[in-house]
């Protein structure tokens, strides 16, 4: 049984929804090929399993679309050029970004913590360590107002 929020949300299908969307992420990194075919591949396995598909597809192609906006917003938080950082660390910094600046109906807790989750299954082992460490800084700095009420509590 789904467990739905009160907004129709499956916090399980979403959590699924960005593991795929790292995998697809990272495939189309590396790879090269058209985002719309990486899609189809991971959107075909994901029918398989409860997933989000719309929420899979809005990261991948929001990762796409943005990419040049995304890798600069990260830069400043980088201690190297963001293709210098390890393909799933990259594509789960992508991603997080994304939800970040642009899905702002996501509480910046829930998309660290996703994301360093993510980074745990898929990453190195440290990996996680430096994904937080990114993402809390950028929080900080994107969703100031909203970042700086949940350290006030």
């Amino acid at each position: 049984m789904t467990r739905r929020r009160q907004d129709g949300i499956d916090p399980v299908a979403r959590s699924r929804a960005r593991r795929r969307a790292l995998q697809a992420v990272y495939a189309w990194q590396m790879s090269g090929s058209k985002v719309n075919d990486v899609i189809a591949q991971f959107a075909h396995e994901q029918a398989h399993e409860v997933a989000d598909l719309e929420y899979f597809e809005d990261l991948v192609r929001g990762v796409d679309k943005h990419q040049d906006e995304l890798d600069t917003a990260l830069a400043p938080f980088l201690d190297r050029d963001i293709e210098q950082v390890d393909p799933i660390e990259r594509a789960t910094l992508r991603i997080a970004a994304y939800e970040l600046r642009l899905r702002p109906d996501v509480p910046y807790r829930v998309v660290i913590n996703e994301a360093i989750e993510t980074v745990k299954r898929f990453g190195a082992e440290h990996g996680h360590t430096y994904v937080n460490g990114v993402l809390d800084h950028a929080a900080a700095d994107w969703r100031a107002v909203e970042f700086g009420a949940s350290k006030k509590k």
